[in-house]
């Protein structure tokens, strides 16, 4: 908003000045703000004599600017979409301090692996604030989805889908979490007794498996039998009784 007064008390409000108006008029006076009201004001008054009355028709000369603008606003707002999947964007996570040197890994290791797999640049502060960017949503994903499996814990008695890395006598160990592993107990692979782990089971071999918890050693104890391997849901009490 701008102002040009006169000497006789006279006044013009205008809307939308530049240059020679801005430079020469008596007040430059912005309004930003909202459908719901003003968020914030800057007067740069140059003269003496502005009177309430003046400020009054400033402010809703402003406020019909203001909608108008905010109208205009939306009715492209309204037909936005998705961005493209190729247009540059920043993704932003948080991860417990404590977590950092995780990420990074011996000598930048973990981080530059993230980086060549998902090919989205990654940024990480001291405060663990991570800067995933990259033209491409796919590898942001990919990205966070690494960075995550890193970070995050696994949670007792979540099913989660797995993969047999090695197996034992007493039983086989599966990659189950990211690049977490851990124990399925021989007595915990079916409903049966068995000679052997490798009588069902072989390295490479995708499973479900469900977290039942940690030993004393902190050691990661998993479960197939009380998953149905087929639809990956918790076999309950009662099926097994059936069975």
């Amino acid at each position: 908003m701008g102002l040009i007064l006169e000497e006789d008390g006279s006044y013009a409000i205008l809307s939308d000045i530049l240059g020679d108006e801005d430079h020469l008029g008596d007040m430059d006076f912005k309004v930003a703000g909202t459908e719901n009201g003003i968020t914030s004001l800057q007067m740069d008054i140059k003269v003496a004599g502005i009177t309430p009355e003046i400020m009054e028709k400033a402010l809703a000369q402003a406020k019909d600017g203001r909608m108008h603008i905010l109208g205009e606003m939306n009715k492209a707002l309204s037909g936005a979409g998705e961005f493209s999947v190729h247009a540059p964007r920043i993704e932003t996570m948080n991860i417990p301090t404590d977590k950092i040197r995780e990420v990074i890994g011996s000598g930048g290791k973990v981080i530059r692996e993230i980086v060549e797999v998902s090919g989205a640049k990654v940024d990480i502060n001291d405060d663990g604030v991570i800067k995933i960017a990259s033209p491409d949503g796919e590898s942001i994903k990919k990205a966070y989805e690494m960075i995550h499996s890193i970070v995050a814990e696994p949670e007792e008695g979540q099913i989660y889908d797995g993969k047999v890395v090695k197996i034992v006598d007493f039983g086989a160990f599966v990659n189950f979490f990211g690049k977490r592993d851990g124990l399925v107990h021989v007595s915990q692979i079916e409903n049966r007794r068995l000679n052997h782990p490798s009588d069902v089971l072989k390295e490479g071999q995708d499973v479900k498996v469900k977290l039942l918890g940690f030993d004393d050693r902190g050691k990661v104890r998993l479960s197939m039998k009380v998953v149905d391997q087929e639809t990956g849901e918790e076999i309950k009490k009662e099926e097994k009784a059936e069975d």
